[in-house]
């Protein structure tokens, strides 16, 4: 009877579905994959996916990408239950993928690719994040929206005003809206002073994180929930890839074609988080500002120069976070000269 080393269950997540491959590895050290499914993204859906994966033979460690919120579920059903599972960044398994001798990318071949590489990889036990980053990030989003509700209020009411006959009952719906709005910012940004000040070991690593200019508490907290304290992040160009601040060129042959331009496949939050503080940076901090003319005159991209600072700044809150000192000049000149080489 063969012998197989290995089981793992890979999982392409999507909002609504999950497609599932079944993969095994040999003695022979040579990959197998014997089963593909698909369920449904919901409670009913983990419970029928973990009783075929048991019908199909032995029960290996379940992988998938982090893939915004929609693979959470998931993760904490299978890790509640007693399964082995690892979330991988979604940069390496595209970085994967492009090894692989698979021609059309679908939510099959995905899940294939995501299993082969659990095969070919030693691979960390998943464990569920902080309380306090969870809820960091959930209420952060909420501000998020309702931050773009009031921008797009504001935006209703300036048009309304504008106009040759302004509608007056329309007007003050709008600006109570906007009033209800600002509200509720303050109300969430009091929660998250509040969630900080509960939790000794998130408040001492902020205060560390705020050292670094331009970073205050709102995009230090966006940080660390978004990444759940760096726990999936191992060097700083995961990060930078994890956030979609790594700079793509379209090439063909030795032509560059179209302009050069950030890849955006990572965490939306995060670079939102970074924008204006890169651009506060840019402005009142002579360091930076010399960094970012230094691209601008080297590459003619004003973009690039931006997202450098972004990328730097980034950087930046990761090494204060691993080093758990405040921040000095001297980090700034290391990554200065990384960012400096070829």
């Amino acid at each position: 009877m063969k012998k197989f080393l290995k089981h793992v269950i890979g999982i392409d997540v999507a909002q609504d579905e999950l497609v599932v491959c079944l993969g095994q590895l040999g003695e022979d050290l040579v990959p197998a994959i014997y089963g593909n499914k698909a369920f449904s993204n919901t409670a009913k859906g983990f419970s029928e996916l973990v009783s075929w994966v048991k019908k199909k033979g032995s029960v290996g460690r379940f992988v998938m990408e982090a893939t915004g919120v929609y693979h959470e579920d998931l993760a904490y059903y299978l890790t509640g239950n007693g399964y082995e599972v690892s979330i991988v960044l979604p940069n390496k398994i595209s970085n994967y993928f492009r090894t692989l001798d698979i021609k059309t990318i679908t939510d099959e071949t995905a899940a294939e690719a995501i299993t082969l590489f659990g095969l070919s990889r030693h691979l960390d036990t998943w464990t569920p994040p902080k309380e306090s980053y969870r809820m960091l990030r959930q209420i952060i989003r909420e501000r998020d929206q309702i931050l773009q509700s009031r921008t797009a209020a504001k935006n209703q009411l300036h048009a309304e005003n504008a106009g040759a006959y302004p509608h007056k009952s329309s007007v003050k719906r709008t600006q109570k809206l906007i009033a209800f709005l600002d509200k509720q910012e303050q109300e969430i940004n009091q929660e998250i002073k509040e969630l900080v000040q509960n939790d000794p070991e998130i408040k001492k690593t902020l205060k560390v994180l705020c050292t670094i200019p331009g970073i205050g508490l709102l995009t230090a907290s966006t940080v660390l929930a978004e990444t759940n304290g760096f726990d999936l992040i191992r060097n700083k160009r995961q990060l930078v890839s994890y956030a979609g601040l790594d700079v793509r060129e379209k090439i063909s042959g030795t032509s560059v074609k179209g302009k050069p331009r950030i890849s955006k496949k990572g965490n939306r939050y995060l670079r939102k988080a970074m924008h204006f503080p890169a651009l506060a940076a840019i402005r009142h901090d002579e360091r930076y500002k010399a960094i970012f003319a230094r691209l601008v005159a080297r590459t003619g991209i004003k973009m690039k120069g931006a997202v450098a600072v972004q990328r730097k700044l980034l950087e930046m809150i990761y090494v204060i976070f691993k080093s758990g000192k405040p921040y000095d000049k001297e980090y700034l000149k290391k990554l200065e000269s990384s960012i400096a080489a070829p």
